[in-house]
């Protein structure tokens, strides 16, 4: 049987407004006003309600290694869509991640398991590429292949690789590797003691910003520091550069970019794979920095929340880091059997729907604004009535905080206009 894809109609060139756009830029002096509001917030819960952790150094250093492979996952996905192509094999590129980089890892050195990691990502990317590009396959059934395929892949040659001879003898299994030696991790000396001796006395606001500053310069391993400069790069190149200019037309309107001589093809192409790369390298982070081994299913479907933070971003590389910070937040509470902590912020999440109750009142949007209300109320409730959550509901955080955020900013998002759609060569011409 043959199978034959049809080619799906162009989109529409973007029309020319004089008009403000649907969404507005943050300014920078902005964003630091809403990270300073939050961290306010966040002072305020901890001194109600006597939860420590909440804002303490072990916590922001556990969010920040928990975030990097989340943020490297969206990273993957901005660059891949940007370009038009949804790439939902993150999942499965971040497995191959993780399981090339312990193979080399263990045997060589982890900066060797790094490059080896983002290659097996890089091989998952061209496969993506392959099948959405040339071949025309719907982008969601590749990924989703991709990632059963990768599973799959890990599955099996685990059970070869790291249940027999030298791996086996130095602690391997069918279904985690040999540990690898560590890469460097770097702290500011002097500084890092100065702000957990303030962090200790707990004044409100001011030891809170010492806990977070002492997480963000205690104990970063060199491969944090480098994904936070990939942050900065692909903003440079995609949005300071003619490349990062010809590689976004192709997610725009990939008709007029062919017209304009753009080969749509090529930019795809490397689009994909540098997303697979990404992907890859954060699965190297979980395997070589988080965990220091290769454990079946360690990515926990980080490769999708990654792809919630880039969405949750607005397709930007600022945005996406915030959310990823904000995912790997909660993902360090489970980490720490944070039971206390997140109970605490159950009452900022009070606050949070009260809020959007009275803005969507407001607006008159009375069924959403009685809706935010009573769910509001029932967590107050739950929070009064109790001293803590149970374990299965704080390991369920990362995913319910998922949820809440796309749920609460998906209605001014703007993603590119050719995003997912197949595109043939010569409809330019």
């Amino acid at each position: 049987m043959t199978v034959t894809a049809t080619s799906t109609p162009p989109p529409a060139a973007p029309k020319v407004s004089g008009g403000k756009s649907g969404r507005t830029r943050l300014s920078f002096p902005v964003v630091l006003l809403i990270i300073a509001g939050v961290l306010l917030a966040l002072s305020a819960v901890r001194a109600i309600t006597g939860a420590q952790d909440v804002t303490s150094a072990g916590q922001i250093s556990a969010a920040l290694a928990m975030a990097v492979p989340i943020g490297l996952a969206g990273l993957g996905g901005l660059w891949a869509e940007r370009a038009g192509v949804v790439n939902i094999g993150l999942e499965g590129m971040m497995i191959l991640g993780t399981f090339f980089g312990a193979w080399a890892g263990w045997q060589t050195n982890p900066w060797l398991g790094v490059l080896a990691g983002v290659v097996g990502g890089m091989l998952g990317g061209l496969l993506h590429a392959v099948a959405t590009v040339t071949f025309g396959v719907d982008h969601i059934i590749s990924g989703i292949a991709i990632n059963i395929l990768a599973l799959g892949f890990t599955t099996y040659f685990a059970k070869l690789w790291f249940n027999t001879g030298e791996a086996a003898a130095k602690g391997g299994s069918p279904k985690q590797s040999p540990p690898a030696d560590d890469i460097t991790s770097v702290t500011i000396p002097g500084l890092s003691d100065w702000l957990h001796s303030i962090e200790k006395h707990h004044w409100f606001f001011v030891s809170d910003l010492a806990g977070v500053l002492g997480g963000l310069v205690t104990n970063v391993s060199l491969l944090t520091i480098v994904a936070a400069l990939l942050f900065v790069v692909t903003f440079f190149v995609l949005w300071k550069t003619a490349f990062g200019l010809r590689l976004r037309s192709c997610g725009e309107n990939p008709v007029a970019a062919e017209s304009l001589g753009v080969n749509v093809y090529t930019y795809k192409y490397i689009a994909v794979i540098i997303s697979g790369g990404m992907a890859g390298l954060g699965g190297a982070f979980l395997s070589l920095v988080t965990s220091h081994i290769y454990n079946e299913g360690q990515t926990g479907g980080r490769g999708y929340i990654g792809l919630a933070a880039m969405i949750f971003g607005n397709w930007r590389p600022g945005g996406l880091a915030m959310g990823a910070g904000l995912f790997g937040f909660a993902d360090a509470l489970q980490l720490r059997n944070g039971g206390e902590s997140v109970h605490a912020l159950l009452l900022l999440l009070v606050v949070v729907l009260a809020g959007i109750a009275a803005w969507k009142l407001y607006r008159k949007s009375f069924v959403q604004g009685v809706i935010s209300a009573v769910i509001a109320a029932a967590v107050l409730v739950w929070y009064l009535a109790t001293d803590t959550v149970p374990t299965e509901f704080v390991s369920a955080t990362p995913y319910i905080v998922t949820l809440l955020v796309l749920s609460l900013s998906a209605q001014r998002l703007r993603m590119p206009k050719a995003d997912g759609m197949r595109y043939r060569k010569g409809q330019g011409k």
